[in-house]
């Protein structure tokens, strides 16, 4: 065990390292996130949005952006060639550990400097800001656990690029929905029990999510050597 997260973290390091020199999918995802808030807002032309309409719209942003920079995780293996030096000395469970910390430190970093934004923008008040910090982490987790998966699948086919936007959109619906329920929970509040309210789409969220780690777990090994 011990060695397995060795070699887990040693992967999350040189990930890490290489993204902070390049800074290529926090850079693009940065610019992609708030490019789309901004488009929005000045359509929106400052009318009040409806909470449920906002809450969609945020996730909307977040799941392209996710759709945009987390697929590169295993294309820029390909592209430096070391795919078979991974292949060599660490085993696809660590592989996957590795890739979706890193995935889930991107786009929490991402989503943070997004939810600030939104909230500025559109001059939301979030009247449960402890539940929408849940949902944000969950849904953030839910993405890159099932992204890391979708991006080792298609990181070796010729046309990767749509693909993974393809896979994912419909891999997604569950999450979403549950996503969105609850964000809009959070902006609006219910007049009792608001954490209540949203138990059920925080435990769909949650059961999504280790769903699909579990089973990219299971079937990493697969994707990984064959």
């Amino acid at each position: 065990m011990r060695r397995w997260l060795s070699a887990a973290w040693a992967l999350l390091q040189k990930d890490l390292q290489l993204e902070l020199r390049s800074r290529y999918v926090v850079n693009v995802l940065l610019v992609f996130v708030l490019s789309a808030l901004l488009v929005v807002a000045l359509a929106a032309g400052g009318d009040a949005l409806d909470a449920r309409i906002q809450a969609g719209l945020l996730w909307i942003v977040i799941l392209f952006a996710a759709a945009l920079g987390l697929g590169r995780s295993f294309v820029a293996e390909e592209e430096r060639g070391t795919v078979l030096l991974l292949r060599l000395n660490a085993t696809g469970t660590t592989v996957y550990a590795g890739k979706l910390v890193l995935s889930f430190v991107s786009v929490l970093v991402v989503n943070s400097v997004l939810l600030g934004a939104f909230l500025v923008l559109f001059s939301v008040e979030v009247a449960r800001p402890g539940l929408l910090m849940v949902t944000i982490a969950l849904g953030t987790l839910g993405l890159a656990g099932a992204t890391t998966l979708l991006a080792a699948i298609i990181a070796r086919t010729a046309r990767r690029g749509p693909l993974l936007p393809m896979l994912l959109f419909p891999l997604l619906c569950p999450l979403l929905l549950s996503a969105v329920s609850a964000t809009h929970l959070s902006l609006s509040g219910v007049p009792l029990g608001t954490w209540r309210a949203a138990a059920d789409s925080l435990l769909a969220m949650a059961g999504f999510t280790g769903v699909v780690i579990s089973a990219s777990v299971l079937l990493f090994d697969y994707v990984w050597h064959d």
